[in-house]
Formats: structure tokens, C-alpha cells, sequence
């Protein structure tokens, strides 16, 4: 199943700011869609003020079974009524990080860089979805997608620093943050 993300004129997520963190940004939009489906979906018209980016949830990596565990209890899901802010983060990380080996990136990722202990402390207030699309020939390697309810939105910022300070993050040569609202269900 893929999900694509599409930034243009119309959406169910409306877009409050959009920043390059690190190297080219992406074509301002106003809004944005997220689409599951069993192919890529591609926009109908392609237009000046859009763009698109698609990737797969798959199985976790660099994560060992006790710190699964800890995470399969510790999260939320996705679409909880509550949670009417998202940030899209696409990360593309540099020829460097991928010349390494497998336990080469994990001892980065959390022997040294303490991602997935350092994020266990956020969750269940902020929900999150990592998509893969290094293999799809996408522009980014990485999608994170991260739901939470606007009284966390400083909780959030605070998690996105802590990970942005790693070791790990030095190997990022692309990443943009988009963060997004949409009305809670039954306003208007």
C-alpha cells in the first residue's frame, strides 16, 4: 500500500508553514492530501503549485525486539479526533549514511543518536508513521508523518530539536517541514 502526500491547492490538511531545514524546499502549497492506495497515486493536472511524494510503511529497522515492543505500547495511532495538527518531514540522508553497513547505521541511529529511546518519552501524545521511498526513485529516502493535538505542539518542536541535535542528523542532506492543521471533526 502506498501513501502519497500531495501539496496544491486543495486538501483535508491546510499547510500553516512550510521551511527548507536543510538543502532545496518544496513548491509552496496552500494544502495538503494524503491518499492510500495500491499505487502511487499521480496528481490529475500537474500544476506550478504542486507537488508529490509517495512512500511505503514497512517493517521497522535498526530497532531491536524489546525497543518494538516498547514502541507497539507506547504509541497512538494515526487519526485520532484530537490530533488536528501533522508535520510532513521529508529526509533524504547522504551518500555517507548509506555507505555504511547495517550495524554501522544502527549504532548511529540509537547506540549513539538514542533515537528511539529519546522518542519513546513523546509518545502516545504524538502520533507517528515513518514511509520508506529511498527504492521508489523519490526525490526524499524518508516521510515521517506525525499527528498531535495542538496543546503538544511545543512537545512536538521539542522532539524535533532533540533529533535534529543527533549524530544521526549530521548524514541529513535534505529535510523540509511542513506543518499542517485541519478543522477537528464536527466544527464548521
Amino acid at each position: 500500500m502506498f501513501t502519497t502526500f500531495r501539496g496544491g491547492q486543495s486538501g483535508a490538511w491546510q499547510v500553516v508553514s512550510q521551511a527548507a531545514v536543510k538543502g532545496a524546499g518544496l513548491l509552496r502549497a496552500p494544502a495538503l492530501s494524503v491518499v492510500q492506495s495500491p499505487s502511487i497515486a499521480l496528481p490529475i493536472l500537474p500544476s506550478q503549485t504542486s507537488w508529490r511524494l509517495a512512500g511505503v510503511a514497512s517493517h521497522v529497522r535498526y530497532t531491536e525486539r524489546a525497543e518494538k515492543e516498547k514502541l507497539v505500547a507506547a504509541q497512538a495511532g494515526l487519526g485520532r479526533p484530537e490530533a488536528t495538527c501533522a508535520a510532513l518531514i521529508p529526509i533524504k540522508k547522504s551518500a555517507a549514511w548509506w555507505d555504511l553497513t547495517q550495524e554501522e547505521r544502527r549504532g548511529i541511529f540509537e547506540d549513539k543518536s538514542q533515537h528511539i529511546a529519546a522518542s519513546l518519552k513523546y509518545l502516545p501524545a504524538i502520533a507517528r508513521q515513518l514511509y520508506h521511498c529511498r527504492d521508489l526513485g523519490e526525490p526524499f529516502d524518508f516521510l515521517t508523518w506525525f499527528e498531535y493535538d495542538p496543546a503538544n505542539a511545543a512537545l512536538f518542536d521539542e522532539l524535533v530539536a532533540t533529533l535534529r541535535a543527533t549524530e544521526e542528523w549530521t548524514y541529513v542532506e535534505r529535510e523540509v517541514d511542513v506543518r499542517l492543521e485541519q478543522e477537528p471533526l464536527g466544527a464548521g
